[in-house]
Parts: structure tokens; C-alpha cells; sequence
């Protein structure tokens, strides 16, 4: 007697006890259609949608961030191709959980069943724990779904991204999840519906925006609120405190902090200050350490402005001993300040382009001798061999620069490295140069 099916990952997900679920897993997509904010990847005739209703789904990783559909899309994989769901999370287990659960889908293989491997929090899986997937991806075993809010580039093996689609989730835009709020309150089955809770679109809006992109979380504000709600209505105030302290989507170590500092990196050197305002303070809100921005804007000083204007070098140490000795949040002011100077000063990376410059030339032309005449003499010997012979003190001839002294290795006589721009005080110094670059060709001729 062939051995049944077991049944679909839906029906048996929603037997449990809907009252015993949160609201946000109780209003969990059955379908496509329900979930919201992601057109782009699941709208009308898109080929991952095409792709999930006709069975033939494929393996992916499935990269956004937290609460914009990555579980639910894959239970409707598995719901769609009428596979068996499993799922596992790298934070909760190690190699042996694994192991056990491709063994669990190679017995269901065997008999006919194929199975939607679903992997939370990928990323945090090593790769031996990474590798342990491939072989039965390859077979056909199990359906591998991973879902990550990290770069998959940066955080997954090339052998296991060869092997699976990346899929991007978007964040969930504010009237996408004001949809799904209003899901909810008229939900009579599964949501608040039938309860007689009033919210008006203002209050909506305000929880969307207060979710961040995040559904799950806007779900969870919404029930929040309608347990408090003074007979059943959300007024301004229940809103207020069930929206306090809430906190905006960023990862120290991840993505959103490498972009984020990239951001205010770039708005510095692009002259803008409001961005640069902006990027500087969103990542203090993430929770970035305010040492950590002084460290880099005294880079952006540095390498940046350089000596078109040298004074941001100095008010970025300044900056930075000012937030050392204040803390937050005073000390943050210094850093703000800071952030808008840098973006408002003139800009000039000549100093680091002839830095880098010379590191190459250094590195292609080897130990070169220092000419003779630029050399120490301290012993009699050495003057003796010729050390320092025919030295001209700068400050005795007129003018106070010998104009007719190679300094260079003589292999790189005339090599020129340094080429300031017009921008700020470097306009100063690039008419200075060429004056005095000028002179020194004509006397050496």
C-alpha cells in the first residue's frame, strides 16, 4: 500500500490553537496575493511568482530584512509545490540538528516527497555547517531556502550561492503596511475583526512608519495597543506609549553599518552637509559608538579635505577629545559640528593621491641612494667619502631656497607627485609650487 502524503505545510501550520498565537502569526499569509510590499519580486506575472504557482520551485536564498515576508514566502513554497516543510534556525542549532534534518529529507525523498528546507539566519552557519547542504541540494533532495538580512556575498560560501538564486526582499514601504494593518482589524477569523477596534488613518500611518518596514512588528504594536485601548478606540496617547523608544533597523557589524558609514563618507566628500548630518546621526540613533564616527570623519579630514583646508584635521581631533571628555549626549554636538564642517570645507585629495603615488614608486624602483650631497657627515671619514659635499644651506641663499639642489634620487629627477588643486588654501600653495617648479627648471637647465 503506498505510503500518503503527509499534509500540506498550511494545514498544518494553522491547526494549532489560533488563540494562542500572536496576532502577526495569526494574520500570516495564506497566499501570495497577501502578502504586501513585495511587487517587485512577487507581482502579477513576475518570474518568481510564475515560477512558485506552477510547482517548479528552485532553490534560493532569500535576502531583506527582518519582517518582510522570508518565513512566509517559504512556507508558500512548500504550501504551492505540495512539499513537507522543515525548518531550522542557525542560531538554535549546530551541525548535528542539520544533519538529522537532511536525513529526515532524504528518507522523505526516497518515498516520493520532496521537502522545502527552510534555513533562518543562514549567515550564521559556518562553512562546514554550510557545506553539509550542497550534495543534497544537488540532488534534488530537499529545496533549499536560506533567509538572511546580510549581504550574501560577504556572509555565504560561493560554493552554496552557485548552487541557489538570491532573491532581495525590499523593506516594507508605510501604505503597504498600513494594508496589512487593515487586514487585521477586519479579520474576524484570524485578526481583530468583530472586536470593535477603532484606529483612524492617522494612528495607522504613525504605527507603520514607527514599524520601520518591518510587518511583523507593526502586527505587534497593533495588538499592543488594542489590549490598552480605552473601550476598543487607539487614541493619540495609547499610541504614544506603545510606540516609545522604539528603534530604527541597524546591524553594528552588518550591512546596514558598512552602508551607512559609506553614506556619510560619500556626503562629506560630495559637499553636503544635510546628508552628512543625517547619515552622522543615524547611526548614533542605531547605536553606533560615537568614537567610532570620530575615528573615521578624522580619516575623511585627512583624506578628504587634506590641505585644501589642514584646519579639519584639527577640529577633528578636537571633535574627538570633546566627545572623550563629554560622552553622550553633549559630546555628540562636537561630532555634528564636525560633520558639517567636513562637508562644507573645500575638498582635496591631492596629498593622498601623491601618498599613494610614492608608495608605488617606492615599491617599483626599490632602495634608491640617497644623493651625496643630502647626506649626513658626522665622522671624518664620511666627509672624507664625499657625505654632504657641495650642501646648500637654504637659509643663507637668497631667497632661502637653493633652486639649483636636486633633492630626488637622481633616477627620479623632476618626478613630480604632489599636484595641489585651485580649491582653498591648496590654491595658495599650487601658485607657490609652480612659481618655485618653474625656477628650478630654468637654473637646471
Amino acid at each position: 500500500m503506498p505510503r500518503r502524503k503527509p499534509p500540506s505545510p498550511a494545514a498544518t501550520l494553522f491547526a494549532e490553537p489560533e488563540a494562542l498565537k500572536p496576532l502577526a502569526e495569526r494574520m500570516r499569509p495564506r497566499t501570495l496575493d497577501e502578502i504586501v510590499g513585495q511587487q517587485r519580486l512577487l507581482g502579477p506575472d513576475t518570474p518568481l511568482r510564475r515560477a512558485i504557482e506552477t510547482g517548479h520551485v528552485h532553490s534560493m536564498v532569500l535576502w531583506g530584512p527582518p519582517g518582510c515576508g522570508k518565513t512566509t514566502l517559504a512556507l508558500l513554497l512548500a504550501k504551492y509545490a505540495d512539499a513537507r516543510f522543515r525548518a531550522i534556525s542557525a542560531v538554535l542549532t549546530g551541525l548535528a540538528d542539520v544533519r538529522e534534518a537532511l536525513a529526515e529529507a532524504t528518507t522523505d525523498f526516497g518515498q516520493g516527497i520532496r521537502t522545502v528546507l527552510f534555513v533562518d539566519e543562514v549567515h550564521r552557519f559556518n562553512k562546514v555547517q554550510q557545506d553539509a547542504f550542497l550534495p543534497h541540494i544537488e540532488k534534488g533532495v530537499i529545496v533549499f531556502v536560506g533567509a538572511t538580512t546580510e549581504n550574501p556575498s560577504f556572509e555565504l560560501n560561493s560554493a552554496l550561492l552557485s548552487r541557489c538564486r538570491v532573491h532581495v526582499m525590499d523593506a516594507v514601504p508605510p501604505e503597504a503596511i498600513v494594508a496589512a494593518l487593515k487586514r487585521a482589524l477586519g479579520d474576524s477569523e484570524r485578526g481583530l475583526g468583530g472586536r470593535g477596534i477603532e484606529i483612524d488613518e492617522a494612528g495607522l500611518a504613525l504605527m507603520a512608519r514607527a514599524a520601520d518596514g518591518d510587518v511583523r512588528r507593526a502586527l505587534t504594536f497593533l495588538e499592543i495597543a488594542a489590549e490598552i485601548a480605552t473601550d476598543g478606540r487607539i487614541e493619540e496617547a495609547t499610541l504614544t506609549q506603545v510606540l516609545a523608544d522604539r528603534t530604527r533597523r541597524f546591524d553594528k557589524g552588518g550591512e546596514q553599518f558598512y552602508d551607512q558609514i559609506s553614506a556619510l563618507h560619500k556626503s562629506v566628500r560630495s559637499s553636503d552637509p544635510d546628508a552628512a548630518l543625517y547619515w552622522m546621526t543615524r547611526m548614533l540613533d542605531g547605536g553606533v559608538d560615537p568614537l567610532y564616527l570620530a575615528r573615521r570623519m578624522a580619516r575623511m579630514a585627512v583624506e578628504d579635505i587634506g590641505l585644501a583646508d589642514p584646519r579639519a584635521w584639527r577640529m577633528a581631533l578636537d571633535a574627538w577629545d570633546t566627545y572623550d571628555r563629554l560622552g553622550s549626549p553633549e559630546g555628540e554636538l562636537g561630532l555634528a559640528e564636525l560633520a558639517i564642517y567636513l562637508a562644507v570645507a573645500p575638498k582635496s585629495n591631492a596629498a593622498y593621491k601623491a601618498f599613494n603615488q610614492v608608495k608605488d614608486v617606492i615599491r617599483d624602483t626599490g632602495t634608491l641612494d640617497v644623493p651625496m650631497h643630502l647626506r649626513n657627515a658626522p665622522t671624518k671619514l664620511m666627509k672624507g667619502l664625499g657625505y654632504g659635499k657641495d650642501y646648500q644651506y637654504d637659509h643663507n641663499v637668497e631667497g632661502g631656497v637653493a633652486l639649483d639642489q636636486q633633492c630626488l634620487p637622481d633616477a627620479l629627477a623632476d618626478s613630480q607627485f604632489y599636484e595641489p588643486t585651485e580649491r582653498g588654501l591648496e590654491g595658495q600653495f599650487r601658485e607657490k609650487l609652480e612659481a618655485l617648479r618653474a625656477a628650478r627648471r630654468s637654473r637646471l637647465k
